[in-house]
């Protein structure tokens, strides 16, 4: 399916976040907001490979840049984009948060703080890739709390070896969660979803196929 690109500035207290939007040419409905982690921008190749194949699905796809190692700046940035969605002349009738690494925390934050006034099932799920659930070999300092108070559905995608999500614990927290959920392990892929042997782009593949499946899943649920 065809799409177009629009480039945005996202007003953002008193600056603006650079953003390009996926938009396919047909109706409407549902569509994905991604983010990159602590460092690059919304061009990662990752962002983009996910964005065009979620977009040739009928997705509408927005990604922003928000640079920065402060999670509480990322979390309100993140916070602006939903809601500049919400109003858009785009007309969703619902989202998915992503994004990679600390752009999935911040997600995660976001969607766990949405007031109950705002409930209104705008937002349908929560997109992890390469969750940092620890920082490497701090297995001790979980970064998990928000995770616990998610109600809506969570796809985590990480690598079997990421030194920042080790498979165990992300497994032993997600049984804990009280949001439907569910984990794709990439086999052998380390944070940066690297694997020894494997092409980048057969990576991207495994990723973007997981990710389409799942999203295709709820929103086939909300028809019926």
């Amino acid at each position: 399916m065809s799409h177009t690109e629009v480039k945005l500035k996202v007003p953002f207290g008193n600056k603006l976040l650079d953003a390009v939007c996926l938009v396919p040419n047909k109706s409407l409905t549902y569509g994905v907001i991604l983010t990159h982690g602590a460092s690059g921008d919304m061009n990662l190749p990752h962002l983009t490979s996910l964005a065009s194949h979620l977009a040739s699905h009928g997705f509408f796809c927005l990604r922003f840049t928000c640079k920065g190692l402060n999670i509480v700046h990322r979390i309100k940035a993140y916070k602006s984009v939903l809601n500049y969605l919400k109003t858009s002349e785009y007309k969703l009738t619902g989202v998915f948060l992503g994004g990679r690494s600390m752009g999935s925390r911040a997600a995660a934050s976001v969607l766990c703080h949405i007031e109950p006034d705002d409930a209104d099932d705008f937002v349908r799920g929560l997109i992890c890739i390469s969750y940092p659930l620890h920082h490497p070999k701090q297995q001790h300092k979980l970064r998990d709390e928000d995770l616990f108070r998610i109600k809506d559905p969570v796809l985590f995608v990480s690598g079997s070896a990421d030194e920042m999500c080790e498979k165990n614990l992300l497994e032993k927290v997600a049984q804990k969660m009280q949001a439907p959920h569910k984990i794709h392990w990439i086999e052998k892929a380390n944070h940066s979803m690297a694997v020894k042997g494997r092409s980048t782009n057969d990576v991207f593949k495994e990723i973007n196929t997981q990710i389409l499946f799942w999203i295709q899943e709820i929103t086939e649920t909300d028809k019926k």
